[in-house]
């Protein structure tokens, strides 16, 4: 499943992730990861949850974002949620149409049994409309 909290820079997406993140990991029997452009958050999250700083890994393009997230997944068997902060950033999407990589998280999602959730930096109007059904929260 990939889930989208969608609305402007400012709007409390990153907090809403956060508290969502901090309630599933106490239910969650796998693992849980967090990936952001920085380690910002680091202090907020339950100490149970990986963080990853995306930055440090060089991703450059979408294409390169997939790959990174399909290795997550093969080195943990266990990985039962993703939650992707600031997505257009890390994904490397920012001003580009993020159906093929929404697409492309369902299928890793329906195979690998790990649920997606993406903070996503535009207004639900703004969203493709192949995506909309994912939204989750609007703010």
């Amino acid at each position: 499943m990939v889930q989208l909290i969608v609305g402007k820079k400012g709007k409390g997406k990153t907090k809403c992730l956060l508290d969502r993140v901090n309630s599933e990991v106490k239910e969650a029997l796998g693992s849980v990861v967090y990936l952001d452009k920085s380690t910002k958050h680091m202090y907020e999250l339950n100490n149970k949850v990986r963080l990853i700083d995306v930055p440090d890994f060089m991703v450059d393009n979408a294409d390169e974002f997939i790959g990174f997230v399909s290795g997550i997944i093969s080195q943990d068997h266990d990985l039962q949620q993703m939650y992707l902060d600031s997505f257009l950033k890390i994904a490397s999407l920012e001003g580009q149409d993020i159906t093929t990589t929404i697409e492309r998280l369902e299928k890793l999602s329906d195979k690998f049994d790990v649920d997606f959730v993406l903070s996503v930096s535009m207004d639900e109007h703004e969203l493709p409309e192949g995506v909309r059904d994912k939204v989750h929260v609007a703010l």
